[in-house]
């Protein structure tokens, strides 16, 4: 099986369940967005937030989905950044617990952290202080952390360094490896859609993208969107949310049903079906198959608060999977 680095934001989620929306209004976040905030604002909601039932857990974009691949079986690596701090400690003791390989990074800057409120309708708020995340830079990254690996993950929000970001696909395209990229969120590609285009038809294999991404990438709907994205790429992937999701590679095009699910939070849902997806690739199963195992993924994320799932549930996605992929083999 191919082995899978990734490097993203360090983040720690602080899942919260709000009973009431007003909370977001006396703190001014508008209702389903993402807020970046400094050190102070995040602190005062933390503490205005306290005495709601929550859990915390080491998170971001990339992390999540390494995270998953590793309960699944998967040889993993995870490079980012974080604080010398318990919150750093926290993030990288949950990886490693998850059988994770870490190559972290430690900054005098608080580690990032990411509270997450999530109203009645499962709709999410985000107010993300991003703390010793961002602070990767280029020369942090060494070829020889790279040469036990066969596929590169990358989430979009690294777009924002782009030396960086280029120059990790540039040693993952020296080492020989394939190069996977989520889009990760439709105002980021809004923000950066050049540097977005020119990482995409310089070194990505692999394409993540959900609707509203990739609106912006193209301008397009769904349909056509995935078209241009396939033209740029090995393979692009869609995701449609409760409609399921669409793979294109070449002349194949695949349509992938969503699972049916007791949605209670959608936290995650997008980072896990990379990790069923990732898995099925390195597996080296068929398309179907890899998009059949990243909607399993998917569906089972979104019956849990947050964007991990306890071992318990992975013993049963394991068993799942191994059906899954038994059957496309045969």
């Amino acid at each position: 099986m191919k082995r899978i680095l990734g490097i993203g934001n360090a983040l720690v989620d602080i899942m919260t369940l709000i009973d009431n929306d007003s909370i977001l209004e006396e703190l001014a976040l508008p209702k389903g967005s993402m807020q970046l905030v400094d050190a102070g604002r995040s602190a005062d909601i933390k503490a205005a937030t306290e005495y709601f039932p929550g859990t915390r857990a080491s998170g971001g974009s990339a992390a999540n989905t390494i995270h998953g691949l590793a309960m699944l079986g998967a040889e993993t690596g995870f490079i980012g950044s974080i604080g010398n701090d318990s919150t750093g400690d926290f993030f990288e003791n949950d990886l490693i617990k998850a059988g994770v390989k870490t190559n972290l990074k430690r900054r005098n800057t608080h580690s990032g952290t990411s509270v997450i409120l999530v109203s009645k309708d499962t709709e999410r708020t985000f107010a993300t202080h991003l703390g010793a995340a961002v602070e990767l830079d280029a020369a942090d990254l060494d070829p020889l952390e790279f040469r036990n690996y066969d596929i590169l993950y990358l989430e979009g929000y690294l777009i924002n360094n782009f030396l960086f970001t280029e120059t990790a696909c540039k040693i993952a395209r020296e080492s020989g490896m394939s190069i996977a990229l989520d889009l990760a969120s439709y105002n980021v590609v809004e923000e950066h859609l050049p540097s977005f285009r020119e990482i995409t038809e310089k070194y990505v294999d692999i394409l993540f993208a959900n609707e509203q991404e990739a609106l912006k990438f193209t301008g397009y709907p769904p349909e056509k969107a995935l078209a241009l994205l396939s033209e740029l790429c090995r393979i692009a992937v869609l995701k449609t949310g409760s409609e399921g999701s669409l793979i294109k590679s070449g002349n194949e095009l695949v349509r992938i049903n969503a699972v049916k699910a007791n949605c209670i939070d959608t936290t995650g849902a997008g980072d896990l079906y990379a990790a069923g997806f990732l898995y099925g690739f390195a597996s080296e199963l068929d398309l179907p198959a890899c998009g059949a195992i990243g909607s399993l993924m998917a569906g089972r994320v979104i019956e849990v608060v947050g964007a991990r799932m306890d071992s318990t549930r992975f013993l049963s996605l394991k068993k799942e999977v191994g059906k899954l992929s038994a059957r496309k083999e045969t």
